[in-house]
């Protein structure tokens, strides 16, 4: 089977993370998979490192001529899927009248509601099926007027890598300078309100008070940036948290954690969630949008019902003062990664829905003879 994918994005974030594990694991299994990405993107380089094939435009929001590209790929390349990542491939390919030559899948990643016009909905209507990364999107898409038989959940998944090292651990701790009685907390994602990242140094003065010698570390860039870092100093905390802003190689960042925080307000899924569950690193998190899909409380993490700074200390001191129940916690969060959210498991449901599509359109061919 060949497959076309198309991501737009410029930057790199979870919807390019899952684009190309996708990818590679169609690859991995005997299938053809390339890529129509911009030019220089971080998903194209990193794409074109792993000896993908990858189709490029100049600019993603000069949506005829991207339409036009993508047009010429269909006919040229024949691919018998075009699975699109975000909204504005999504775009492209309903220009391009894609789904009249080939199986069209559209990836959603977000979970507000679809705009009520015409051009917002017929995008997703001209997809064969829709890929909710969780039941929280997939219910938006219901809400917005989305035919559910159209819509299937397929959560993203994360590689599961071999459990760091006690060498690895300590060469990524010195990176951030720390001590050896010191424990280290940390969140990773982009800094913007609907992270959630305010919460947690709201909270941190409590936690400072109630556990013994720890830092937070937030990786991410974002608007959110000088705002946090002003409430940090106000709050008299500058000093134990470090905004350590884009990390490339995200790995080092969960190898140094002592633990994961994650107070999303309304999270599709959370990329970033998933890879500290996988690291099997303890979690507190906020009880919001898909998270409780993925985390049942006291078995795989420690939910927090509202976003309130308080209850959210008092998560994060639970979970520093009692080692007995962060070890078991970081256990059953790799086993449910392992079982549930891994990447086989996402390619593999991924693989299904591509097959159904294939074989709904010859039976369409048929029917037409």
């Amino acid at each position: 089977m060949l497959t076309l994918h198309i991501d737009l994005g410029k930057q790199w974030r979870g919807g390019q993370s899952q684009a190309l594990l996708l990818i590679k694991g169609l690859r991995a299994r005997g299938h053809e998979a390339e890529l129509l990405s911009l030019r220089g993107s971080p998903l194209a380089r990193r794409a074109e490192a792993e000896g993908i094939r990858v189709h490029t435009v100049e600019k993603p929001f000069a949506r005829p001529r991207t339409a036009m590209t993508l047009a010429r790929l269909i006919a040229d390349r024949r691919p018998e899927i075009v699975h699109t990542h975000e909204a504005h491939a999504l775009t492209a390919a309903w220009l391009a009248r894609a789904s009249r030559r080939t199986g069209l899948i559209a990836s959603r990643r977000l979970a507000y509601h679809l705009k009520q016009n015409y051009v917002s909905l017929a995008r997703y209507r001209s997809a064969a099926r829709i890929l909710a990364v969780s039941k929280f999107v997939a219910e938006s898409l219901a809400a917005s007027g989305i035919a559910g038989g159209r819509v299937e959940v397929v959560h993203d998944g994360v590689e599961v890598l071999p459990a760091v090292s006690p060498e690895e651990r300590l060469g990524a701790r010195r990176r951030w300078d720390m001590g050896s009685e010191e424990r280290l907390l940390g969140c990773v994602g982009y800094l913007l309100p609907e992270k959630g990242q305010e919460i947690l140094v709201r909270a941190w003065p409590e936690v400072l008070k109630r556990s013994g010698p720890c830092r937070l570390l937030l990786a991410g860039e974002g608007k959110s940036r000088p705002q946090l870092e002003a409430l940090a100093r106000e709050r008299g905390v500058a000093d134990t948290i470090l905004f350590a802003g884009f990390v490339e190689d995200v790995v080092e960042v969960y190898a140094a954690l002592d633990g994961f925080l994650f107070p999303s307000l309304a999270e599709p899924l959370g990329s970033s969630m998933l890879a500290a569950l996988a690291c099997g690193l303890p979690t507190v998190a906020l009880a919001r949008g898909a998270v409780p899909e993925v985390i049942t409380d006291g078995e795989t993490g420690l939910l927090v019902d509202r976003p309130d700074p308080s209850a959210f200390a008092a998560a994060v001191v639970r979970l520093l003062n009692e080692p007995g129940l962060a070890a078991r916690l970081g256990a059953g969060a790799r086993r449910t990664i392992e079982q549930n959210f891994s990447a086989d498991h996402m390619v593999d449901a991924t693989l299904r829905v591509y097959s159904h599509v294939c074989e709904e359109r010859r039976s369409s061919e048929r029917a037409a003879l």
